[in-house]
């Protein structure tokens, strides 16, 4: 019994030490298209949020004009300046009538400004990358431990053993390392784009805050 016993526990430690490496680079490939799929999320609350700016300042007298394909962040930027210009100005009684009527058309309550769901993907993404040099040494750990059980005292067969299962041990700390540089390589590029996008979302809650609270205020005031 004991013997079956440690044949059973050998053979998963055999089992799980060639899988070690298909699995983590499974893994990392699910990963990176995470990443993918957040950095479509993004671009798209980005275009909704353009899109809708450029629809609300659309009546300004002086609104900013970008060069068409600029970047969205950008044209973000450029518009809630448009609208800060108007409610600084008492003065421009017009435009700040066209931002009240115009206001019911920008609700602050849209799916693209309510950010916890994306950063807490993001969090996740950054985080696990981590994750891959650690799985590579269980990996290696697995392979090694295969080898000890199946010595079984005997010290030449467990040389020859852990011998022949370093190609596994190996290649599952290559792998793990490989997958967390390439994710990392891959989360300093958007990096940078998620957190202009984060601060798009604050400054467009702002904005829409100060407008509704300062025109209807005005509003108020003229009835």
């Amino acid at each position: 019994m004991p013997q079956f016993t440690s044949e059973m526990s050998t053979q998963l430690l055999n089992r799980l030490s060639g899988l070690s490496t298909p699995v983590i680079a499974a893994v990392a490939v699910f990963h990176l298209l995470v990443f993918f799929w957040l950095m479509a999320w993004a671009r798209r609350d980005l275009r909704r949020m353009a899109a809708d700016f450029d629809q609300f300042t659309r009546e300004l007298k002086y609104r900013s004009i970008l060069e068409r394909g600029s970047n969205l962040s950008d044209q973000i930027d450029a518009f809630l300046a448009d609208v800060k210009d108007v409610l600084d100005d008492p003065t421009k009684t017009s435009e700040r009538q066209q931002l009240w009527l115009r206001m019911r058309i920008l609700d602050e309550e849209r799916r693209y400004l309510q950010s916890q769901s994306f950063e807490t993907w993001y969090t996740i993404c950054r985080t696990m990358i981590e994750a891959y040099p650690l799985a590579g040494v269980l990996g290696t750990i697995l392979a090694i431990g295969a080898a000890l059980q199946s010595g079984q005292g005997d010290a030449q067969q467990t040389v020859a053993d852990i011998v022949r299962y370093f190609g596994d041990a190996i290649w599952s700390t290559f792998v793990g390392l490989i997958a967390a540089m390439i994710l990392m390589f891959v989360n300093s590029v958007v990096e940078t784009k998620f957190q202009r996008l984060a601060e798009n979302r604050l400054h467009v809650r702002e904005t829409v805050a100060r407008t509704k609270r300062e025109l209807s205020i005005a509003a108020g005031g003229h009835g």
